[in-house]
């Protein structure tokens, strides 16, 4: 294990083409569908939690039944939905970049309204009062609760990020760990560990870590400098 360990290092080190090529895949992959994810389910989550509409609890329900959903059963559908007899074959997104960030944006989403749902929910009441004291227009309000639940938000960021880069189910059926294409940093772990190839597996491993450490400190400055 130290062996691999310190192999690991030295392959990356190295700038090996195939470590680069799946880990720019990954970043591609990841980034994408978090933002994607952040953008619709924020506004959603915030809506759901200060609204009052009929079915509101059924849709808080089936929200939280969506988070549950197992990522192999969001790849089978999405390969049903691309595959050559499937309503979307004509966009061409199996085996593709593209089709494992919508398979990702799928799973994530709902994750994103439940946290901003709950969140919301425990502040609506006085963003409500102030907003109807003041007479503001509910964009304002919408704006207002936005504003206070930034922390929120960048935590939120962070849970989906890493759900999607420790995802392998979905990514795997929709885009089948194609070498030099829609090949990630999981599926490729799964990959060359099972082939023997542990050097590998470990430094993807690392990098996998690392990132998710440079991520979690960039938005920790954010959030400290927001806090002040």
């Amino acid at each position: 294990m130290k062996t691999a360990f310190l192999q690991a290092i030295e392959l990356m080190m190295s700038g090996n083409e195939t470590l680069l090529g799946i880990i720019g895949v990954t970043m591609k992959m990841c980034f994408a569908s978090s933002l994607i994810a952040l953008l619709i389910g924020v506004p959603l989550g915030v809506i759901l939690a200060m609204a009052t509409f009929p079915g509101k609890k059924a849709l808080v329900v089936l929200n939280r039944t969506m988070i549950g959903m197992p990522p192999v059963v969001c790849g089978l559908l999405c390969y049903m939905l691309f595959s050559g007899v499937g309503p979307l074959r004509h966009l061409h997104l199996l085996f593709t970049v593209e089709g494992m960030i919508i398979a990702q944006v799928i799973l994530l989403v709902p994750i994103v309204i439940g946290n901003m749902e709950t969140y919301i929910t425990g502040i609506a009441e006085p963003i409500l009062e102030t907003g109807r004291g003041l007479r503001l227009p509910r964009a304002r309000i919408f704006r207002l609760a936005m504003n206070e639940s930034r922390y929120q938000i960048c935590s939120t960021y962070l849970m989906v990020f890493a759900r999607a880069s420790a995802e392998v189910g979905a990514v795997s059926m929709v885009g089948g760990a194609i070498a030099y294409k829609t090949n990630v940093i999981t599926t490729a772990i799964m990959m060359y560990t099972n082939m023997g190839d542990f050097t590998l597996g470990v430094a993807l491993g690392i990098i996998l870590l690392f990132l998710s450490l440079i991520l979690n400190i960039s938005v920790f400055f954010i959030q400290q400098r927001w806090s002040r």
